[in-house]
């Protein structure tokens, strides 16, 4: 009996996604997962056969300069079973489907999948933005055929990233470090960052004076207003300062108050009646947010959840590939319609129809080659389930709310708002006081959106004033002169670059969470806070693009290049002049790269002029330094990893360079070890150190000196009582388990039952006592075992679970002991059992490998001691039997002697 034929083959990028899929289009269809891209240029120079690189001089580039930039694409060796499972499952099928996402990557994968698997049956597109069963079966009755315009668009894109980073990278290689990279959009982020540290280093602070006063009514209702006003004249702001100069701007038409003059003014209006001048109200509504797009999702992941822009991809991913949500890469603010009944039913159910928009509102999208057919994101399917409806927990519950109630809210009622402004006179001076009500809260009952400035309050919330009207006499219960200083211009967060690159035009959502997550790896971005903070060797990088290839790092050129692409993708540009003319020619990359090669100064580009900073700065091989060459005998030293650009003073500088003249300097001699107790400055901040750094001897004992504590007001009691770390406290009064107080490598903590707490500001290591630490204790949580990402499944020899976990380095794979990094190119979300059980069991095999080399070594420096050992004692034997001898022969000769004498003295008698 023939075998029966499947109705078709349908390819999805996920094993996740083929699952759901299968469940839903029944066992007519055979549904597997191409795990991401099935080929691609080739990512190092080894994967590219000998043969081919001898014939090509552009094989490692993979792309055909010199012949309309065709694409060289491989199949790598980890995808070759994939290939050949896809190659005989469509055998058996009458059709084959393509399945993939419906961006211009998904269209890509799709196309390669035609290309290499050459099918000999019809070969059909299926696109859907939720994986629901209604969508599922729709997308595939309503089938198309591939768009060749979103696949130039992509190779297009691939190989124009491929020429930009291949070229200029090895150049960076050259002149500044081995290891960065160049990219379209990851070094016009980088320069975003590197302009915003420079702003923040040419920053000079101003001084200015006002007056806050707490007034009381008749009826003890109590407000806060602030010195407006003197004399009729305005009081100076902190937007009234020049940023460059500290001083006010010029024609600035204000009065600027000095700490004796807030003082003279204080005195005066304290003695003073306080009279209500005038009372002003105005209502104001505001509108809903539009729903979420790629890129408004990542910056209130951020601002909200504190996820980064890759974890929230990440998680969204995982909502998305289990029906939760619609399809997560997607500029369009547009609804369905089956989406927007479902929203106001569900409004009307739970809120109530006073919180019903009266019409259905629809939102513009402004972002350009956004396609109005895909949706926005939200919740999937027609009955816009909750978190608590769908059981979800964890990251995933969090932002699933987060999608589920700004969809909500955009049908909601608008919010309105009475805003209170309130002038009251004292003497010659007016303060006033604002307040906010909510008179009715619309869509404000589902959702707020949040502020990129943690000091801003949120829409909602209330800040009512008491009842006031004009002639109202008022207390002054309190009076107090304020000093402000002007701040600089705030570093940008994840929220904010993401904000900024796509209002410039520069990349596309889908691309923001990978290039923040390259930036970093590369060394040129560090977190701090939420704070993204440009690197040395970001300014470095940025220095020399900026001199040599301005174009490439300009704003509006790179914004131009994203919308040919989009041109080419709606079929209205030409790939072939577009890379001619980026790549070929005196004006092209290639040519500007080598004629500008040889005069680029590796030195003078690693030389960085910062403003106020008299010592050379420089990015050298180990990292940045300070250095004094303009001294007889110059002095380099380094700058410390947590020292920013925008954070080095002229006066850190030099006391740099200072230590490091002065060297190594000792406190004195550890009273039990009878060692030097030297105080030093590493990468990492100022230490404490006992003991000389023998070669192959025993690493001396080191303790960081905590940031609070300044390390000129060390003294050698001090210093002992530090190297004596960690000290014991007690025992817990609950538990009855040792407490103990220590430095670590993220400061002061406390330690009780494997339970860290840091010391807060006010609290010495030194001093705290067993109260105190058990109070930070219970803030404290309990460290649990990181999150996988995704579950793999258990392990088939000891049914132990097999996850991924996103680290420091990126993503990897974890089983028990035994973690294994995931190779660059793939998709977190596409990695099988099988491949996570092949790289760890390389892992292990590798650790196996170091561990039994480690053993022989050991072994053969045992054994090599015991030989010098024994040489040792049998050159002490020798040496010993070759005295013994001459002592046995002094001896000999000296009885001898002695015998000839008596025997010639008894001749002569």
């Amino acid at each position: 009996m023939a075998k029966k034929k499947l109705k078709a083959l349908v390819i999805v990028e996920s094993p996740a996604k083929a699952k759901k899929i299968g469940s839903y289009l029944g066992s007519d269809y055979k549904v597997l997962a191409s795990m991401g891209h099935v080929r691609d240029l080739p990512t190092k120079a080894s994967d590219v056969p000998s043969e081919f690189k001898k014939k090509h001089k552009w094989a490692t580039l993979g792309v055909n300069v010199e012949s309309e930039f065709e694409p060289y694409y491989l199949v790598p060796k980890e995808k070759k079973k994939t290939v050949k499972e896809l190659k005989d499952a469509l055998k058996d099928a009458e059709e084959l489907i393509l399945a993939t996402d419906e961006d211009r990557e998904g269209e890509s994968i799709g196309w390669h999948l035609a290309e290499l698997l050459k099918p000999k049956v019809p070969v059909k597109r299926m696109v859907f933005s939720e994986i629901t069963e209604e969508a599922i079966q729709e997308a595939i009755a309503n089938p198309r055929e591939l768009d060749l315009n979103l696949v130039s668009a992509q190779e297009t894109r691939r190989v124009l990233d491929r020429l930009y980073g291949f070229t200029l990278s090895p150049l960076l290689w050259k002149k500044i470090a081995r290891g960065l990279s160049a990219g379209r959009v990851q070094s016009v982020a980088v320069r975003i960052l590197v302009q915003r540290e420079l702003e923040r280093l040419a920053f000079k602070s101003g001084t200015y004076w006002d007056l806050k006063a707490q007034l009381k009514t008749g009826e003890g209702a109590e407000f806060e207003s602030m010195l407006m006003t003197v004399d009729g004249k305005k009081v100076a702001s902190g937007k009234d300062f020049d940023e460059s100069t500290g001083k006010l701007k010029e024609g600035a038409d204000v009065l600027l108050l000095n700490e004796q003059q807030a003082d003279d003014l204080l005195e005066r209006v304290k003695k003073s009646d306080w009279t209500v001048t005038s009372v002003e109200q105005r209502m104001q509504s505001r509108k809903p947010p539009a729903p979420f797009t790629t890129s408004t999702l990542q910056q209130e992941g951020n601002r909200k959840l504190n996820m980064s822009a890759r974890e929230t991809m990440q998680v969204a991913q995982r909502l998305y590939e289990d029906g939760h949500i619609t399809y997560m890469r997607t500029d369009s603010v547009n609804l369905s319609n089956e989406a927007v009944s479902a929203s106001r039913k569900r409004i009307e159910d739970m809120y109530g129809k006073d919180y019903l928009s009266p019409e259905i509102r629809r939102f513009d999208t402004k972002s350009k080659g956004a396609q109005e057919a895909h949706e926005a994101i939200r919740p999937a399917g027609k009955s816009m389930k909750t978190v608590e409806e769908l059981g979800l927990k964890g990251q995933q519950a969090k932002l699933y709310a987060m999608i589920w109630k700004r969809t909500m809210a955009t049908q909601m009622e608008e919010a309105r708002l009475r805003f209170q402004t309130v002038t009251i006179t004292a003497d010659n001076a007016e303060f006033r006081a604002t307040g906010r009500h909510v008179e009715f809260p619309g869509f404000f009952r589902a959702y707020v959106e949040g502020s990129d400035d943690p000091e801003a309050a949120l829409d909602d919330s209330e800040s009512m004033l008491p009842p006031l009207e004009e002639n109202q006499a008022l207390e002054a219960s309190e009076v107090e002169p304020l000093k402000h200083e002007t701040k600089p211009p705030a570093r940008y967060t994840e929220a904010t670059i993401v904000r900024k690159l796509e209002s410039e035009g520069v990349g596309r959502p889908s691309t923001y969470a990978s290039i923040i997550g390259t930036i970093q790896d590369r060394g040129y971005v560090k977190k701090t806070g939420s704070q993204l903070v440009p690197t040395f060797t970001a300014l470095a990088v940025t220095r020399l693009l900026e001199k040599f290839f301005p174009n490439l790092v300009d704003l509006q050129f790179t914004a131009a290049m994203e919308q040919e692409l989009d041109d080419i993708a709606v079929g209205e540009g030409d790939r072939l002049p577009y890379l001619n003319q980026f790549y070929r020619g005196e004006a092209g990359l290639d040519e500007q790269v080598k004629a500008k090669e040889e005069t680029i100064d590796a030195r003078e580009i690693c030389t960085l002029d910062l403003e106020g900073i008299t010592s050379a700065v420089r990015v050298g091989r180990y990292g940045p330094y300070v250095s004094n060459e303009a001294e007889e005998e110059p002095v380099s030293a380094s700058i410390p990893d947590n020292i920013a650009p925008a954070d080095l003073t002229n006066e850190l500088a030099e006391k740099l360079i200072r230590l490091k003249a002065e060297g190594p300097k000792s406190l004195g001699m550890h009273p039990e070890e009878n060692t030097p107790i030297y105080k030093l400055h590493g990468p990492f901040g100022p230490y404490l150190q006992l003991g000389d750094v023998v070669e192959d001897g025993p690493k001396p004992k080191r303790v960081s000196i905590p940031k609070n504590v300044d390390p000129d007001t060390i003294d050698f009691e001090t210093a002992l009582k530090y190297l004596s770390l960690p000290r014991a406290l007690g025992e817990h009064p609950e538990t009855g388990k040792k407490v103990n107080a220590g430095i670590g490598r993220f400061g002061p903590y406390v330690l009780h039952d494997k339970v860290y707490k840091s010391l807060g500001k006010e609290d010495d290591i030194l001093t705290i006592d067993l109260p105190r630490a058990v109070e930070l204790l219970k803030q404290a949580r309990k460290r649990s075992a990181p999150t996988p990402i995704r579950d793999l499944g258990k392990h088939p020899e000891d049914e132990e679970p097999i996850g991924i976990f996103d680290g420091r380095y990126g993503p990897y794979v974890k089983h028990g002991k035994i973690n294994a990094t995931i190779p660059k190119g793939y998709e977190v979300d596409n990695v099988t059992l099988d491949q996570a059980i092949e790289w760890l069991e390389a892992k292990a095999e590798k650790k196996g490998v170091k561990k039994a080399a480690k053993k022989k070594a050991a072994a053969k420096k045992k054994s090599a001691a015991k030989k010098t050992t024994k040489k040792s004692a049998a050159k002490k034997t020798t040496k010993k039997a070759a005295a013994k001898k001459k002592t046995t022969k002094k001896k000999a000769a000296k009885k001898t002697t002695k015998k000839k004498a008596a025997k010639k003295e008894e001749s002569e008698d």
